[in-house]
């Protein structure tokens, strides 16, 4: 993919012996620059500081991220370009290290239990598990309630009907 890429380049480049860019900030400069986006309008665009995407075409790594962040916001900016995303984190790996975030690791002997590639599901596997509570609440509280009207805990007043009045007054 990295070849790809930098084989593109190296077409589109004129032949009059100017290199084609080899790292992430060079290259995402001249893409930039080949579609006449000027750096504020990329900033805009991305949500990132002027300051940001100029350290990052300038590739002063010192001055941006490190890690997962470094990794999305690269990733954004060459979606925006238009450019094979793959690639270009390719060549951020290559340069600044390893960015990707790392895997689940598991306990020594067990199997982690989510692949890298594994969906996450976005509804719980129990969604139908809150009636069952909800019933075995509302049975404690009508048990709990005829028991206080047993013992004679509520009012009379508070009946309304006569069959719970004889419950009350069965003593």
């Amino acid at each position: 993919m990295t070849q790809s890429l930098l084989e593109k380049e190296e077409q589109d480049a004129p032949e009059s012996g100017t290199a084609a860019p080899t790292g992430v900030g060079p290259t995402l400069r001249s893409m930039r620059e080949a579609r006449r986006i000027s750096v504020n309008e990329v900033s805009q665009r991305l949500k990132f500081s002027v300051r940001q995407i100029e350290a990052l075409e300038a590739e002063d790594w010192s001055r941006l991220p490190t890690g997962v962040p470094l990794r999305g916001f690269v990733r954004n900016y060459a979606r925006y370009m238009e450019a094979d995303v793959e690639s270009v984190l390719v060549l951020l790996d290559n340069q600044v290290g390893p960015t990707a975030a790392r895997s689940i690791m598991a306990a020594p002997g067990i199997a982690p239990s989510v692949s890298r590639d594994a969906e996450i599901p976005t509804s719980p596997e129990g969604a139908h598990r809150p009636w069952g509570w909800l019933l075995i609440i509302l049975a404690l509280l009508i048990i709990a309630g005829f028991y206080a009207i047993d013992r004679g805990w509520v009012p009379e007043s508070w009946l309304v009907f006569d069959w719970l009045r004889d419950i009350a007054n069965n003593d």
